[in-house]
């Protein structure tokens, strides 16, 4: 079963970042629909904590707690879909050092405190898709 709203969060990354830029998807695990979605676009890598990710996506086996930072070289984004609360202090950290944008779509409304890492922060409502986006600016 796909994740609702799905073509929103694709949507919303395609209407803010500049084609053929670097985006890493954190977390893919089982639902490849935003990345399948953006593959073509972007020069999109896709990393879990599993030996294998989905078909025909660029994947890289990383751990946001052990990150390899050379995954998230140059990103313009990092984002995740339903990320565990523990994972997004880490996330904010990989996005910081290498000055991307975080873009977390969350399990409901929790969110944690990122603001030692992003100064704006804003949430974001495209269509059935709700956004906390940390913006590196």
């Amino acid at each position: 079963m796909a994740i609702i709203g799905y073509e929103d969060i694709a949507s919303f990354i395609k209407a803010n970042y500049l084609s053929g830029s670097r985006i890493v998807e954190v977390g893919i695990g089982q639902h490849p629909e935003v990345a399948r979605l953006l593959s073509g676009d972007f020069d999109l890598i896709c990393t879990d904590v599993t030996g294998s990710g989905p078909e025909g996506l660029h994947y890289v086996k990383d751990d946001v707690f052990k990150p390899h930072m050379e995954v998230y070289s140059g990103a313009s984004l990092i984002y995740s879909i339903r990320p565990p609360v523990d994972m997004q202090g880490p996330m904010a950290s990989i996005a910081r050092k290498v000055g991307a944008d975080l873009l977390i779509r969350p399990f409901s409304s929790e969110r944690t405190d990122l603001r030692r890492y992003f100064r704006n922060f804003r949430c974001v409502n495209r269509n059935s898709a709700v956004l906390f986006l940390y913006d590196n600016a």
